[in-house]
């Protein structure tokens, strides 16, 4: 059987998370959700609960902000991972560095996180659905730090969805096909 990638991008409540929540729900076979957020503060603390809350309780939950194929590759066998999302990995990547960030070292710390989960996502056995932000679309940040992260995230995205067979680009809540085919929801 052949197994798929399928990388969704979309930006902030473009319904990413639920897409993929969707698509696999009813699938059968072993899930894993590794989540990138940490409770940063009451409010991500309290999102965080709720996201826990919205997934099935047979799912296998692995909290993972950094070192993130480390993580699911304890964890596995699966069926289904899902990777919610680069976008808050880069962003644990990015504090873990002292001021001033430097790019190079940026880049190449999010470098290794994504060279590791590139070469575990073709030799894992499960169908992935890896949740990123696009952050392409928006104006060039006024301050260093915002450039460089989203300079990162986007070289990021990139070499994600060259590996990918399906890309999907969420708006609004409605999948938008940029490659592959649009996957069937039961």
């Amino acid at each position: 059987m052949k197994h798929t990638f399928i990388f969704v991008l979309g930006g902030a409540r473009s319904g990413k998370s639920s897409f993929a929540m969707e698509l696999v729900r009813h699938k059968p076979g072993r899930v894993l959700f590794a989540a990138t957020a940490t409770p940063s503060d009451p409010e991500m603390t309290a999102r965080i609960a709720s996201h826990r809350a919205d997934r099935p309780a047979h799912w296998i939950t692995i909290e993972t902000p950094i070192r993130v194929s480390e993580a699911i590759r304890s964890a596995l066998p699966a069926d289904w991972i899902i990777l919610d999302c680069v976008t808050l990995l880069a962003g644990n990547i990015l504090n873990t560095l002292p001021d001033p960030v430097r790019s190079e070292e940026f880049e190449g710390l999010l470098g290794e996180e994504i060279e590791s989960l590139t070469k575990l996502i073709p030799n894992s056995n499960a169908n992935w659905l890896i949740i990123s932000n696009e952050v392409g679309l928006g104006v060039v940040p006024a301050y260093q730090l915002g450039r460089i992260y989203r300079d990162g995230l986007g070289r990021a995205n990139q070499r994600l969805a060259r590996l990918a067979d399906t890309v999907l680009l969420m708006t609004a809540g409605i999948p938008l096909v940029i490659k592959g085919e649009l996957p069937v929801q039961d």
